[in-house]
């Protein structure tokens, strides 16, 4: 009996010493250094953010680690531009828009571009003065639904550039729906009767981000697709057909939009017309523009799209498929290096997953898709969300007005080049 208390007393005596070591180590005293917490007090952030953004460039492991405190020291300027009573040359200088044709040949090319938005101001600021050149012409589609601050400063921002106005109707855009269609349309017609004469039309959101300078695209669109439209897409696959042989109600929702065609069942296409699926993205001539919206295949098939989900992945491709299209490219099929985008369904495939989150299938992308991104061959890259982690884009425009500005063949001003490089050591808080 008396031994059977001493093994109990011995494994009490274990017990307790086991939970005084776990609690020990769970909570280690502070005299010990070792046992401090693995973050360190200071991180070195170096030239901010170009040496941060080579490191992320280059694919260093521990750059996304240190760029998680790494962060602007102040407070970013788009807002104050935008929000303060100023005139124009503030504003154009203080943005660092680009103010001059950069050659020759850029100056007798000129692009349209059709741009659809809804929030994230600053994020349109880095897309607008990075696709900007005086030669070019901007339609700017806010939606109907935008908060009326966020019109305001866009309106505050427009009026600063001759080339760049917003679309005469705007629409409630809904993901997926026909309103997102329409929205391009209504700019087109602006285009097509503006002042401005224009080459090419080319379609973006507020959450694409170039990663080719003006000259790149279009030597691109000449030495490729001169005088052809780029809308890659493929006859209909069997498994999209369910969604346009009847109207398709589809629920997704897109901040407080929602996709609703009409609810009535789709008969066969207009003018005995072949349906073709592809992207809702396009690199389009003038004059397969003035096409669209004067043809009665065109507009019938307008019509007919209104009770489809997302009509705009079908209507520019099956239109450039008809032979007779001016710039048609009725054999193409994928080809044409407009987007670059991750899809959660072809990773490990088509590309190496996703390094920031998927959203309805597709990348919102993070510090670590950078440099799959400057590899990439496309024109434009899809999707970027400022407000998740601005660093992102940061580093997409440094590069990205780096290059232009090599490329340039008349004299750079100052007011082009983004703030110096500073350096210096982030303190973190905790």
């Amino acid at each position: 009996m008396s031994q059977l208390r001493a093994t109990k007393s011995g494994l009490m005596a274990c017990t307790v010493i086991c939970i005084f070591i776990f609690l020990y180590l769970r909570n280690p005293t502070p005299a010990e250094p070792e046992e401090e917490p693995i973050y360190p007090e200071v991180v070195e952030c170096g030239f901010y953010p170009d040496e941060l953004c080579s490191a992320l460039f280059e694919g260093k492991g521990a750059a996304p680690q240190i760029a998680k405190f790494c962060k602007i020291p102040h407070k970013s300027k788009i807002h104050d531009h935008l929000h303060t009573p100023g005139n124009c040359s503030r504003i154009s200088h203080g943005l660092h828009f680009i103010t001059r044709p950069l050659s020759a040949e850029e100056g007798n090319f000129s692009l349209a571009y059709i741009i659809t938005i809804h929030k994230e101001l600053a994020m349109f600021v880095q897309l607008l003065r990075a696709i900007y050149v005086p030669q070019n012409v901007y339609c700017i589609h806010v939606d109907e639904k935008a908060p009326k601050k966020f019109k305001t400063a866009v309106q505050t921002l427009v009026n600063c550039f001759e080339n760049v106005f917003i679309s005469s109707k705007r629409e409630k855009v809904a993901y997926a729906g026909f309103t997102r269609l329409q929205a391009d349309i209504n700019c087109m017609k602006d285009l097509v009767h503006s002042k401005f004469q224009w080459n090419y039309v080319i379609n973006l959101c507020g959450e694409d981000f170039p990663i080719k300078t003006n000259k790149e695209i279009i030597y691109y669109i000449r030495s490729k697709w001169n005088d052809k439209n780029i809308t890659p897409g493929v006859i209909q696959p069997p498994h999209i057909k369910s969604k346009t042989s009847q109207s398709h109600l589809k629920f997704i929702p897109e901040g407080n939009t929602y996709a609703s065609p009409n609810n009535r069942f789709k008969n066969k296409p207009p003018h005995n017309l072949t349906i073709y699926f592809g992207s809702a993205y396009y690199v389009l001539t003038r004059k397969f523009v003035e096409f669209i919206l004067t043809d009665i295949r065109a507009k019938d098939m307008l019509q007919w799209s209104k009770g489809i989900h997302s009509p705009a992945q079908h209507y520019w491709v099956t239109l450039n498929r008809l032979k007779d299209a001016p710039g048609a490219t009725p054999n193409a099929g994928w080809e044409g290096d407009v987007r670059a985008i991750k899809r959660k369904s072809e990773g490990g495939n088509v590309h190496d997953g996703c390094k920031g989150h998927y959203v309805q299938d597709i990348c919102v992308y993070g510090l670590g898709d950078l440099p799959w991104l400057i590899q990439s061959p496309s024109l434009f890259a899809n999707k970027f969300e400022h407000s998740t982690d601005p660093l992102v884009v940061t580093c997409l425009e440094q590069r990205h007005r780096l290059q232009a500005l090599r490329q340039a063949e008349v004299p750079t001003e100052p007011h082009w080049h983004f703030q110096k490089q500073s350096h210096f050591s982030m303190r973190l808080h905790r």
